[in-house]
């Protein structure tokens, strides 16, 4: 079984993400769910956004590496939306990486230094959602893809963005329990 570390998306730590997390450990994996906004939930998207922003990126990836810091580093990172920045600088700088799993977004790996050797990854997305289709996160995960030879991306039909959380007008249900299908399948590669 595998050791996850998940991050919430830009809404904060949703009872969405909370549900994902507990799916992941009905299948017998450990998980870890840090707050990086300190309790704060945002109803809306451009909120959440605002919020973040106000805080600073830089500082949501250094709150992701002190929630990793006390845990062993044979994890593998997960984020939604937002959270894909410290999942992916963490699985790319820290030691001991088990995978990766980016939902909805993907930073070209450049902004963290090169992608490690052997380190998986999956990414997820929408294929006509305008924030992973329009703004270079899809491009970047087609790159990743291109240059590695485990990682995969998957595209789902529709547009939404979050469409994974189950406590957000986003959900897609039928696309939701297939990024579960695939999210068991790699934990249990890795794991």
């Amino acid at each position: 079984m595998a050791e996850v570390l998940v991050f919430h998306h830009t809404h904060g730590l949703t009872p969405g993400v909370h549900d994902f997390a507990e799916g992941l450990r009905r299948a017998g994996h450990t998980v870890h769910v840090p707050d990086l906004y300190e309790g704060r939930v945002f109803d809306s998207f451009a909120q959440g956004v605002g919020h973040a922003q106000e805080v600073g990126f830089d500082v949501i990836i250094e709150r992701g590496r002190a929630a990793a810091g006390g845990l062993p580093g044979e994890l593998v990172y997960a984020g939604f939306s937002l959270g894909v920045l410290p999942a992916q600088s963490l699985a790319q700088t820290r030691s001991g990486a088990k995978g990766a799993l980016l939902f909805s977004a993907c930073v070209p790996p450049a902004e963290f230094g090169v992608w490690p050797e052997g380190v998986p990854v999956q990414v997820h997305g929408m294929a006509s959602d305008p924030i992973f289709a329009e703004e270079g996160d899809l491009d970047a995960a087609r790159a990743l893809v291109a240059a590695l030879a485990d990682a995969e991306l998957f595209l789902y039909p529709g547009d939404q963005h979050l469409f994974a959380d189950n406590s957000l007008p986003s959900y897609d249900k039928h696309a939701a329990a297939l990024l579960a299908e695939r999210v068991l399948g790699f934990l249990g590669r890795v794991g």
